[in-house]
């Protein structure tokens, strides 16, 4: 139909009803998905975080898993398989293959006092997984609730608590473990002698020590990432929203911004736990991690140096499995950081 271009008239055909071709070109070309399900399809695509993945849960079974299983402890002794070379057996050994008795055989040999290497391989790393995990749970809890308070308060509240975090930065943190270790020596050796506290002779005060260290040091880059965070999402029209329907500070910092950063925290607490365990590592390496005969990745590594050039598996060993850990972690902890972020998304 024919209408005057100067003409008010309305168009009549622009009401006709849409066909088929019209009705297809407004259909959404993908489903709404959510912010975990499209965090997890992205990582899922990340072949190299996948894999990762995959490595972490191999170690973890390793660690927690085949120990329990393993035909020998990590501190049983067999005097007559001293120093023994990966997969060898002793003349002990042999003469019981020989009677037709099954002997499991030394995947990694045995050290000097006939330990068998492999499963102490493998407790510690159950050890140096413990403590990474422990101390990132420390570190995640400490740090998120101290930055979370920082940022949104902000003012006199915000500088007061920023320059004790630069304080905190300046402290050496080897000096405080050896001190902690020397005070607290005596006091938890008698407290673990009395009833329901014999774990902290399992433990170590050494250990303790670390643990300590973690929650008064370490959790200072997590206070910073998480102020920074929640000095941008308070100014959302959400909280603006809950504070004018009476919402408290502690209901608003718990249930609207530090949900709101779960990505970060998550990201940030996976690539500390690699930081974690190269730090005990470290530390039982110079001999401040846990109490013999409990082995760890350092403690095995650092025993392993008096014998480099007869046993040169006993230092590769630990220190192929403190880099796989580390590796596979921080890998993990990228491409989740890819995934969550939402200003990595194409």
């Amino acid at each position: 139909m024919d209408k005057n271009k100067l003409s008010f008239q309305m168009n009549v055909e622009d009401f006709l009803p849409a066909d088929e071709s019209e009705k297809q070109s407004l259909v959404v070309m993908r489903e709404s998905v959510g912010f975990w399900k499209d965090g997890m399809r992205r990582l899922k695509k990340n072949k190299i975080a996948m894999v990762s993945l995959i490595v972490v849960l191999v170690i973890f079974v390793l660690s927690f898993v085949i120990p329990t299983v393993y035909p020998y402890k990590y501190e049983q002794q067999i005097k007559t398989s001293v120093n023994l070379a990966p997969m060898q057996y002793s003349e002990t050994e042999l003469a019981q293959i020989e009677a037709g008795e099954k002997v499991f055989p030394h995947i990694l040999g045995t050290d000097n006092l006939g330990r068998d290497y492999a499963v102490r391989v493998m407790m510690g790393s159950r050890v140096s997984l413990l403590v990474g995990l422990v101390a990132s749970a420390i570190i995640l809890l400490i740090g998120s609730l101290y930055g979370s308070i920082s940022g949104f308060f902000g003012g006199w509240v915000d500088m007061v608590m920023m320059r004790i975090v630069d304080i905190i930065y300046t402290v050496p943190d080897v000096l405080i473990i050896i001190l902690l270790a020397a005070v607290l020596n005596y006091p938890l050796k008698d407290l673990s002698q009395k009833p329901g506290f014999e774990w902290i002779g399992v433990i170590g005060v050494n250990l303790i020590s670390i643990f300590l260290v973690f929650a008064l040091l370490y959790w200072v880059g997590m206070a910073r990432i998480v102020r920074s965070q929640i000095m941008i999402l308070k100014e959302q029209e959400y909280v603006t929203a809950a504070r004018a329907l009476g919402a408290s500070s502690g209901r608003i910092i718990r249930k609207h911004l530090l949900t709101n950063c779960i990505g970060t925290l998550i990201v940030t607490t996976t690539l500390q736990i690699p930081s974690s365990i190269f730090t005990e590592s470290f530390l039982s390496f110079l001999g401040l991690g846990v109490n013999a005969p409990m082995p760890s990745l350092g403690s095995l590594a650092s025993a392993a140096i008096n014998g480099l050039q007869s046993y040169p598996h006993r230092l590769f060993a630990p220190a192929i499995m403190i880099s796989v850990i580390i590796l596979s972690f921080n890998l993990l902890g990228d491409g989740l950081r890819d995934a969550f972020d939402p200003k990595m998304k194409n």
